[in-house]
């Protein structure tokens, strides 16, 4: 079997014919489905990056001691997190990593890979492409009596906005620790946090202080808008680090030393970052507002870029249809699970314009 072949129907590819019909609409497409960032890069990031684009060598994997240096000084700021550089792991793009990271591992046949119910389903492909078995799964005790290499949790929570309480994540880094199987947290959302404080898996009082087991991945897409960058690290246990820079070197996952330059000016910078959270909080209130004028049920979405709403009466897919033939497209909720079929996830990444034409067609929708 080819590894294509392990793998289901690409998630965006089914959201393509809704694409096609909300972009008849006269007053153009607004896309509220993928998440992808909108707003300008930072002067002060655009500015690292010219400045180190005459780099002809190779760059190294481990990444410059100054870009180590400045995601340790940010997790100790934003996070309190505390964390070595020589623990920084550069990546290229969280996606990336979440894809490769079983293999990377060493999982395969008979091994297992838990994530949530509803979930990226990044997590599952990755489990896929390793020829793990996949369990989605919010309860620990789903696992039974299987081979656990690696679990997953995500908070704040793509789709869904959930942040998991302190209890939760200690509880879940006991039990693998129990088990002796890895515990990554995905924490690209983690400085998002609107009506809770999310809280990395690294934070003291969640690991007891030892980062043994643990992995802790971190994006700059939604922070810094650098999506288009591929910029990323994971950090955590030092062992896990150390095994996972060995394959990248063999491997050539390598940013780009460029790309680097830019990233360590975004993590030392946190004034950019302040001003997106800003444009994130205000487009949220708004468009929180028309879908409760509008009759939609939102759940969650403490935290994170995500609205997780429903509308009575439909499920994801004819909610998702209502909306296309307003010209508005955004995710039906099981591209991320069965247990998503009820909602719809609506991002908060369109400018303030099309956020604003958004409101204007809930508020004029008929259902």
């Amino acid at each position: 079997m080819t590894l294509a072949a392990r793998l289901p129907s690409f998630t965006w590819d089914r959201v393509a014919p809704l694409k096609e019909k909300a972009s008849l609409h006269t007053n153009g497409l607004v896309d509220l489905s993928m998440g992808t960032p909108v707003d300008p890069v930072a002067d002060v990031v655009r500015a690292a990056l010219a400045a180190a684009s005459d780099w002809p060598g190779y760059p190294a994997t481990r990444g410059t001691g100054e870009l180590r240096a400045a995601a340790s000084g940010w997790l100790a700021r934003d996070c309190g997190v505390s964390v070595a550089a020589d623990d920084v792991l550069p990546v290229i793009g969280t996606k990336e990593f979440v894809a490769w990271l079983p293999t990377m591992l060493g999982l395969g046949p008979g091994d297992v890979v838990m994530h949530p119910a509803i979930a990226y389903p990044t997590y599952d492909a990755g489990a896929r492409l390793a020829g793990a078995t996949a369990l989605a799964s919010d309860s620990l005790l789903a696992a039974g009596p299987a081979r656990v290499g690696l679990v997953w949790v995500n908070s704040p929570s793509n789709p869904t906005g959930r942040v998991l309480p302190v209890d939760h994540l200690r509880k879940v880094v006991d039990w693998a620790r129990a088990r002796g199987c890895v515990v990554a947290s995905d924490e690209c959302y983690i400085t998002l946090g609107w009506e809770s404080s999310p809280l990395s898996i690294l934070h003291p009082s969640v690991c007891g202080g030892s980062s043994d087991g643990l992995l802790a991945v971190h994006s700059l897409s939604k922070r810094s808008n650098l999506a288009g960058y591929r910029a990323g690290f994971v950090t955590g246990d030092p062992a896990l680090v150390a095994s996972l820079l060995e394959i990248r070197k063999h491997a050539g996952l390598i940013m780009p030393g460029p790309v680097q330059a830019a990233m360590t000016a975004a993590l030392n910078d946190d004034a950019h970052a302040a001003e997106q959270r800003d444009r994130y909080a205000a487009r949220r209130s708004v468009l929180w507002a028309a879908l409760a004028e509008s009759g939609w049920t939102i759940d969650h979405s403490e935290a994170g870029l995500y609205l997780w709403a429903s509308l009575p009466g439909h499920d994801c897919w004819s909610a998702a249809e209502l909306l296309a033939a307003e010209g508005i497209l955004a995710a039906p909720g099981e591209l991320y699970g069965p247990n998503g079929k009820q909602h719809v996830r609506f991002a908060l990444t369109a400018t303030d314009e099309r956020i604003a034409s958004t409101c204007t067609r809930l508020r004029a929708l008929k259902v």
